[in-house]
């Protein structure tokens, strides 16, 4: 029996293998990108690799000095620093914070009331604790006697001491380190005092966050407040990443039964499940927190505090471990996608005291790259 097959049935058949073959090799590709995707991540995870960036961006931003070493820009840097100096152990980042308080005589900036000018403190401290060197405290001692004797007035809007929310980085996490170490209750009620008052002034019970100061502040009888393209409140990433990163340090001082740990912590958790709920796919978080689609790509500092700030959560018992560490985990892998090939951490949003659009690869800053450092110091804990 002779078959005839017609020409245009074997054309059928040779286009549905063709397609076939394609779908087969479309699959297999794409299990391969994904499963190098995946390893390529988990490597991001391993001590070693976290270990080695946090010293590659180190060295870079040692090459790169900006700013006078006791600005609150430093404070946040060699806040990083000393958190790296814990993880490695690294002889070099003992001398680099030594030669940083030597250069400054472990002295507090000029402003004697003025949150940016005590943030460096933060280090000097952890330096006493580590060496016993009573030279590393003793002036930021005497700048605080003289605080309390000449506090501004209370209960004035124009007077509050820390009227924008950056400042609960910067000062809190240094007078509550003085008073723990001294044990000395003066300084810890002085900052229980100051903090509830920019609480009372800044924090959104609704939104779970912070404005940046009284020109973002809604429902302030006669005053109109600044909105984003959607509308919406102004909410500025790293503002927020900085009051996260000054809870987690005045906590992690403060004993189990202190009067107003539950405050913090209470102030912490609130805006732990807000920031999660505002990160984006890649990971990270915008410049503007409710209004992510006008300011595309992740920034860096904001996003660095964040990580470590909720890392930090985990680690301590204080965030459910299934809720946020997802989020960890991707914010991680976005920070390092933010690590250029040279170790400095680029999209830092530049100094400002708002949501900014004006940073690429190249912008960079040495807060962001202290931010990068806490979290890394962190994330390499979450196994153990």
């Amino acid at each position: 029996m002779k078959i005839v097959i017609n020409h245009i049935v074997l054309q059928q058949i040779e286009t549905k293998m063709k397609n076939i073959l394609l779908s087969f090799f479309l699959v297999l590709s794409f299990t391969l990108s994904l499963s190098a995707q995946q390893a390529g991540n988990k490597k991001l995870f391993r001590d070693s690799y976290i270990k080695k960036t946090m010293l590659k961006a180190f060295d870079w931003q040692q090459e790169h000095p900006k700013h006078p070493l006791y600005d609150w820009t430093n404070g946040a840097y060699y806040a990083g620093v000393f958190a790296a100096y814990e993880t490695l152990g690294s002889k070099k980042l003992y001398r680099a914070i030594y030669d940083m308080g030597e250069a400054n005589q472990w002295k507090p900036g000029p402003r004697i009331h003025h949150a940016d000018d005590h943030a460096i403190c933060q280090t000097y401290i952890d330096m006493y604790r580590t060496t016993g060197e009573r030279k590393m405290i003793e002036p930021f001692i005497q700048t605080m006697d003289k605080f309390i004797e000449t506090q501004p007035r209370k209960n004035n809007v124009e007077r509050i001491v820390w009227w924008w929310c950056d400042a609960l980085f910067m000062a809190p996490p240094a007078f509550v380190k003085l008073g723990m170490t001294l044990d000395e209750k003066k300084y810890l009620e002085l900052t229980d005092s100051l903090f509830r008052e920019t609480y009372d002034l800044l924090y959104d019970k609704e939104e779970h966050l912070y404005a940046r100061d009284l020109n973002y502040k809604w429902n302030e009888p006669g005053f109109e407040p600044r909105k984003e393209a959607n509308g919406k409140k102004i909410f500025w990433s790293r503002g927020n990443g900085w009051v996260m990163g000054g809870l987690v340090r005045i906590i992690k001082e403060l004993p189990e039964d202190y009067p107003t740990r539950d405050f913090y912590i209470q102030n912490y958790k609130e805006m732990a499940a807000k920031i999660v709920s505002l990160q984006q796919e890649d990971g990270l978080w915008r410049s503007s927190l409710l209004d992510p689609d006008s300011y595309p790509g992740g920034e860096a500092s904001g996003s660095g505090f964040y990580t470590y700030a909720l890392a930090w959560g985990i680690n301590n018992g204080i965030l459910e471990k299934e809720k946020y560490l997802p989020a960890v985990k991707k914010a991680w892998i976005g920070l390092n996608s933010l690590i250029q090939p040279d170790g400095h951490v680029g999209w830092v949003q530049p100094i400002g005291a708002d949501p900014r659009k004006d940073f690429s690869a190249n912008s960079w800053e040495v807060y962001g790259t202290g931010a990068f450092l806490l979290a890394g110091s962190e994330v390499i804990k979450l196994d153990k």
